[in-house]
């Protein structure tokens, strides 16, 4: 029996993020040590589809293989079998029967890597999906994910934990299309031009423009329903971007800060994914102790949420007087070796392939901590 753990990486989804998802299997999968881990795919179509790779025995070189070649429809997919098994993709040496399908069923797996990022894989609902199977699973839990997708919930619980914002308002769809003449007049009246208009439900910075005046605001309200029935509008504060890095469950640790420099007039996605001319210095050029309070408050906000595994935390530094504002928290940051999240730790001192191992250790330490909760009570 082999003494390796048992890793289930699940990636792409239907979600506006499916590609950066996979950009971020990619690096994961090729920085994982498979002399420590058994590492089975798991792709997630824009439709929704499941498909089943075989068990990883070298590095991949291409997106393409993380799709398994796009497959003809219905091959190598499957409903949720348990363990995540798939009677096509695993060997004889790894399979049992399943009783109730008659069909070999996987190795049961130790834990669940879910590189999922926004819709369906941010939000709680992979979370939700991995609880009820009693999986352990790398990141956030369904709470903390759900709020901290969701861009105007995550801000009120930041409001309760007295974390500083900038002003914001929001809307849903119903509300707009009913009448939009009153959340207009209170934009205008309480934001004012210019500010930020963003889907409440998804990262990446899909979805976000910079509206001027009223026209722009319209059209980017229009243009943010696109992706989510939930709007919200933001302040702009003239600030530098920084970021933080929190690892860890209940005492967790930041990183250093790192501040990022928009190839345009903020960081949109194309300043973050395609044109490749936006900077990130590491550590952020500003005083130790303004430093400081930024990683106490990158903690603060992790533990507002009730965050465990990893989270980036990303804040506004204003120029004109080094205010600082929280933006935003992000349960599932981009994980490549590029990306912020793993560069801020390898600037305190955690290289990738250790920041891996730490986060599946606390994954399967947070489960092994909630095998012993009662989960049914006997009347006397």
């Amino acid at each position: 029996m082999s003494d390796k753990i048992r890793v289930g990486l699940i990636y792409g989804g239907k979600s506006g993020e499916h590609e950066v998802s996979l950009q971020t299997a990619l690096a994961v999968i090729k920085a994982f040590d498979l002399t420590k881990y058994e590492v089975q795919p798991f792709y997630i179509t824009k439709q929704g589809e499941w498909r089943s790779g075989p068990q990883l025995t070298g590095p991949v070189d291409s997106v393409a293989a993380l799709t398994f070649g796009q497959a003809a429809e219905g091959e190598n997919a499957f409903a949720l079998q348990p363990f995540f098994g798939s009677a096509q993709t695993v060997s004889s040496s790894q399979t049992s029967v399943d009783q109730t399908t008659g069909r070999a069923a996987a190795a049961p797996l130790d834990v669940v890597f879910p590189l999922l990022h926004g819709t369906f894989g941010e939000d709680g609902t992979i979370q939700g999906l991995l609880e009820m199977a009693n999986i352990a699973y790398v990141g956030t839990g369904v709470l903390a994910s759900s709020v901290g997708m969701d861009k105007v919930m995550m801000k009120k619980v930041f409001a309760q934990a007295d974390l500083p914002q900038c002003v914001f308002r929001h809307t849903t769809r119903t509300q707009w299309e009913k009448d939009n003449s009153e959340f207009l007049m209170e934009i205008e009246v309480s934001i004012g031009y210019p500010c930020f208009v963003k889907p409440a439900n998804l990262g990446s910075s899909v979805g976000i423009s910079k509206a001027k005046n009223r026209q722009e605001l319209m059209e980017a309200i229009k243009a943010a329903f696109k992706y989510d029935r939930k709007v919200i509008v933001e302040e702009f504060i003239d600030a530098r971007e920084v970021e933080v890095a929190v690892l860890g469950n209940d005492e967790p640790l930041a990183s250093v800060v790192g501040e990022v420099v928009s190839s345009s007039e903020f960081y949109d996605y194309k300043a973050k994914y395609i044109d490749g001319k936006s900077s990130m210095i590491i550590p952020a050029e500003i005083p130790s102790g303004i430093s400081d309070e930024i990683r106490a408050l990158a903690i603060r906000a992790f533990q507002a949420i009730d965050g465990s595994g990893l989270s980036r935390v990303d804040f506004f530094l204003r120029k004109a007087d080094s205010a600082i504002f929280i933006n935003e928290i992000n349960t599932m940051p981009g994980f490549t070796p590029f990306s912020m999240y793993p560069l801020l730790w390898r600037e305190t001192g955690k290289p990738y392939s250790e920041l891996l191992d730490n986060l599946i250790q606390l994954a399967l330490q947070r489960h092994a901590e909630k095998q012993g909760l009662e989960y049914s009570f006997d009347l006397p």
